[in-house]
């Protein structure tokens, strides 16, 4: 059984390797490794897409290495193997996103990327640091993951729903913030689970074990 991280150019990896590694030993779930063959993501059993940065830079950078896009979208549609997508790599799983210019996404959660605008003017965007999950849907990835848990996002661009059902959990800055979406064998965090320390690394453990 082999994990897979897709490495596009989209940020630094090693944090995420490490917390994947970790859990993956504490659970038994064989390996992870760090790739952007599109060879090796096409036989992997489960696929974690990170990302850093812009969105269209990101979403560019993906599609920009030959088969990677595609071995993606084999795995999620067709193989139907569980899929995370953190931070950026949770906003591509929607219909398309507004940073500097319209760009489309995967197109698998029914949303799109807007810019955070928090009802207090005071509060800052980005919005960075740690801040409370509110739970809206229970799902096999959130087990012992309660409202009130506290995440680490860094980000200025939030994915904007238009199927509620899809959201699992929020926060609150100055308004709603997706925080957790997800349907059949596909779930994305905007927050960086590898940074999260104890909810962060459940809901890695969690994945790690999801059999959807």
């Amino acid at each position: 059984m082999t994990t897979v991280l897709i490495d596009y150019d989209s940020g630094n990896l090693h944090s995420a390797q490490k917390a994947f590694e970790r859990m993956a030993a504490e659970v038994g779930a064989g390996d992870v490794i760090i790739t952007g063959d599109p060879d090796v993501v096409a036989k992997a059993s489960r696929v974690v897409l990170p990302g850093d940065g812009a969105y269209p830079h990101c979403r560019d950078e993906l599609h920009g290495i030959s088969g990677l896009a595609d071995a993606i979208i084999e795995s999620v549609e067709v193989r139907a193997v569980p899929f995370m997508g953190i931070c950026v790599g949770m906003q591509l799983l929607a219909q398309k996103g507004y940073e500097y210019q319209e760009t489309e996404g995967f197109g698998w959660i029914d949303g799109e990327v807007q810019k955070i605008t928090p009802a207090d003017p005071s509060l800052p965007v980005p919005h960075m640091g740690w801040n409370d999950l509110v739970i809206d849907t229970a799902h096999p990835v959130l087990d012992g993951i309660k409202t009130g848990d506290h995440v680490y996002f860094v980000h200025s661009w939030q994915m904007v729903l238009n199927d509620p059902t899809q959201r699992l959990a929020h926060c609150d800055y100055a308004g709603d913030v997706t925080a957790i979406v997800g349907r059949d064998n596909i779930i994305g965090a905007q927050f960086h689970p590898e940074k999260s320390q104890d909810a962060g690394l459940r809901m890695i453990a969690n994945f790690l074990q999801w059999a959807p």
